[in-house]
């Protein structure tokens, strides 16, 4: 039997193109990859979305990838450039696909299959980066994209005969009924809704991203999980103050604190949970405690007592604070 690796973000897209292949008796292993800036098969938010349910229902394997690093590495300086906001789509499929073949020849596999459909994204699938990123990965010939393969030259597998081309499909650009009623035809019924997009693409989170690199070139995994939560302010170039939005929020920045770092929270009425991070002495303490008084439910009163917490645990004291003023929030807070 034939064997496929498929490049699969448990998407619509991603999914059917495995599904055409499996169908062909092609043995297909799925490789769902994951970055640091939020491809994560169990968060909501994220451009992924678990693959494991229809892996068993169609029987397919998957095995996880964490790109780490590399992945930080091509965001911080894409060989071909970023999208709209700080998207490296062309150095991210690149990389992809470099390491999808690497699982290739480890499994004695004989191609690649992708989920991209011509015209549909703007930066990395256009008629003429698909021979970039081919050429640019050591792919050319091997990636099979199912989906738009009849507006594509011949690929091995088509000339080799080991798939039908017959059976594959002609998608272009961005309407996606096309690939809703072949899920239907397929039997495919569980897939997440196909407006996602990678949060590389989102302005806030660009921003946010932008900041943190400058001012933490060397950013940990806790700094850039940060960055999907809460109101972020920068206090000076070594200090954040993260502010929940919500309990859900709060629960989250309390969970992320390390040795080191400091929670702050009005105790005695509703409060967010303001995560205090990085270098800070204690003009900085009563600035982030400021900040927290301003979005907690006493705001109004002129003085509003401010529990600093070392964890969830362990109380440090109490300080006596003014609700920041607008002004004050505006200069301080990292917005696009």
């Amino acid at each position: 039997m034939k064997k496929a690796i498929a490049l699969l973000s448990g998407g619509l897209d991603s999914t059917l193109a495995a599904l055409i292949v499996l169908k062909q008796g092609i043995e297909v292993t799925a490789v769902t990859f994951m970055t640091h800036f939020g491809c994560d098969i169990t968060d909501s938010s994220s451009c992924s979305s678990n693959p494991m349910p229809n892996s068993l229902k169609f029987g397919f394997d998957v095995k996880l990838c964490h790109l780490a690093d590399k992945f930080i590495d091509i965001v911080k300086n894409p060989k071909f450039g970023y999208g709209k906001n700080i998207n490296p789509c062309i150095d991210c499929r690149i990389l992809m696909l470099k390491e999808a073949k690497a699982l290739m020849v480890a499994m004695s596999a004989d191609f690649l299959i992708t989920g991209e459909v011509l015209g549909q994204r703007p930066m990395s699938q256009r008629r003429d980066t698909f021979p970039l990123i081919d050429s640019e990965s050591d792919t050319i010939g091997l990636v099979l994209r199912p989906l738009s393969a009849k507006h594509l030259n011949r690929t091995l597998p088509e000339i080799n005969g080991i798939i039908d081309r017959s059976s594959l499909y002609n998608f272009h650009g961005r309407n996606r009924k096309p690939q809703i009623a072949l899920a239907k035809e397929l039997g495919l019924t569980e897939y997440p809704d196909p407006g996602g997009g990678c949060l590389l693409t989102e302005p806030l989170y660009a921003y946010r991203l932008t900041d943190l690199l400058k001012h933490s070139p060397q950013a940990t995994y806790k700094e850039i999980n940060l960055l999907k939560y809460g109101r972020h302010f920068r206090l000076t170039d070594k200090c954040k103050a993260v502010v929940g939005r919500n309990e859900r929020e709060n629960n989250i920045l309390e969970g992320l604190y390390e040795h080191g770092d400091l929670i702050l929270i009005a105790d005695t009425v509703g409060s967010p949970a303001t995560l205090l991070i990085g270098v800070f002495t204690d003009d900085e303490i009563i600035t982030a405690a400021s900040i927290t008084a301003r979005y907690c439910d006493a705001k109004h009163k002129s003085s509003i007592e401010i529990g600093i917490w070392e964890g969830i645990e362990r109380f440090i004291k109490n300080i006596s604070v003014s609700a920041a003023v607008k002004e004050t929030l505006d200069l301080l807070r990292i917005e696009a």
